[in-house]
């Protein structure tokens, strides 16, 4: 009996994550030439988001994007765009992957806080691995050297989280405000955000 996870979901392509769209499947085979194994593919594209399409809030570009085929029109995203890009490159190639999220203060501290955009793998030799094709800038330094996760940003507060959910597709929050907002600037003023369920207690535990 096959008890192996269904991986299609995370290999699909769809309306944001378009890996079926003309420029990025030959993006994608681009990136996947002479590659040796499946982890030189995944570190040739997440390198290649991380590095080549820059960080809409970094760099103060316009526009906004959000498909995967405008990020790569456009080579610029924020970090949820080019989630969106890494996904699409990454289930073209054959690996799948999943969306991932942070929830993270605005500025050092909270509030306001807001969604973090990232990506997870699934890897042969290590199985789901978290990836996070931001940006690097001075104090953020994402890697790929699985089996260590090397993510832009650490979760420091009780109010921040690393969100444990693998999507296959982008939340609708973050894509209401990538498709309603036409500037970065209005983007940076309105950053999605999510409730955190209440934390549960163990049993005979007790409140201060």
């Amino acid at each position: 009996m096959n008890t192996s996870p269904d991986m299609s979901p995370y290999l699909a392509c769809s309306e944001y994550i378009d890996g079926d769209h003309p420029q990025v499947k030959r993006k994608a085979a681009d990136l996947a030439q002479g590659c040796g194994s499946e982890e030189d593919i995944v570190r040739n594209c997440f390198e290649f988001v991380r590095d080549a399409i820059k960080h809409s809030g970094d760099f103060q570009l316009d526009p906004v994007t959000c498909r995967a085929s405008e990020v790569l029109e456009h080579g610029t995203g924020y970090c949820y765009a080019k989630s969106h890009l890494l996904a699409a490159l990454l289930r073209a190639n054959g690996v799948p992957t999943a969306l991932c999220y942070q929830r993270l203060a605005v500025g050092t501290e909270g509030p306001p806080f807001c969604l973090h955009g990232l990506n997870a793998v699934h890897l042969n030799n290590h199985g789901w691995y978290r990836i996070d094709a931001r940006g690097n800038k001075p104090g953020v330094d994402a890697q790929f050297c699985p089996p260590i996760e090397r993510l832009a940003f650490p979760v420091l507060s009780t109010q921040e989280r690393d969100l444990p959910e693998l999507w296959t597709a982008p939340l609708p929050q973050v894509l209401e405000v990538l498709r309603k907002y036409a500037s970065v600037k209005e983007v940076a003023e309105n950053l999605p955000d999510i409730a955190l369920l209440p934390v549960k207690l163990a049993a005979g535990a007790r409140t201060a």
